[in-house]
């Protein structure tokens, strides 16, 4: 069955947005605390290149903290380095483990609320862990990929089946580009809510408190990355997976 789609009013703002401006060192410890009941929603923001996780100047570490200010309970929110994917998968693992027994019951897995989004490598590390939580059977609400870019021996094109909804922003330029085409591994399960080319020639963006390199050598995959246009329909998505009406990915 497919699952529940995006309230028609964010996918038409969203859609709209993407026709005018574009061609249609380490995270925190992994936390111990027991909980007696799963957040409302899981949210993991991997960063790209060598980023650190607490880099206010990139955009998904700002989106991690405007999603924390505006759901300060009930909903676990953290920015990782793309190469500690682990540290993540852990956490979540932990999070959904609400007995503590270690391990995860097909109820608990049934509650799953977990998205998934990043910039270039990190964009990569999220379908990366998205696939890994599929052969665990876990479900997926949401995957957002931002100018992905994959590491050796990863996929970023392909969404694993456990995902309810993808989205992927690109643009083309420059030595460094995103993928542009992401398909479902299986469209029945799986909707690929769009693929969204953004054109930094046309539309250049100035980006402030990046490296020389970001800004000159990398410099349209920097501007996806310092896009506000991308990042407030980032924002969007997550908050509309996020209202309490939202069902979880199970409700197929």
């Amino acid at each position: 069955m497919r699952c529940i789609r995006i309230s028609l009013l964010v996918v038409s703002f969203f859609l709209s947005l993407a026709f005018v401006f574009g061609e249609a060192g380490s995270p925190g410890p992994v936390t111990t605390t027991a909980t007696t009941a799963a957040p409302t929603a899981i949210v993991i923001g991997f960063v790209g290149g060598f980023v650190k996780h607490d880099n206010r100047a990139h955009s998904t570490v700002q989106v991690v903290e405007h999603l924390r200010n505006e759901h300060p309970a009930g909903v676990y929110v953290q920015a990782f380095e793309n190469r500690h994917r682990e540290k993540a998968h852990k956490e979540i693992l932990q999070r959904l483990d609400l007995n503590h027994d270690g391990v995860l019951s097909t109820e608990e897995k049934r509650k799953a609320r977990i998205i998934l989004f990043g910039h270039s490598w990190g964009a990569s590390a999220g379908v990366s862990l998205a696939r890994k939580l599929e052969k665990e059977g876990i479900p997926v609400l949401l995957t957002i990929q931002v100018d992905s870019v994959s590491k050796v021996g990863q996929d970023d094109a392909v969404i694993p089946a456990n995902v309810c909804q993808a989205v992927n922003f690109y643009q083309l330029d420059g030595i460094v580009h995103g993928q542009p085409q992401i398909r479902a591994a299986d469209p029945d399960r799986t909707e690929i809510v769009g693929n969204f080319r953004y054109d930094y020639k046309a539309n250049p963006v100035h980006c402030e408190g990046y490296p020389w390199f970001d800004r000159v050598v990398v410099k349209t995959h920097t501007e996806i990355e310092c896009d506000p246009k991308v990042w407030n329909q980032v924002e969007a998505l997550i908050y509309s997976k996020l209202s309490p009406e939202a069902p979880n990915a199970a409700a197929r």
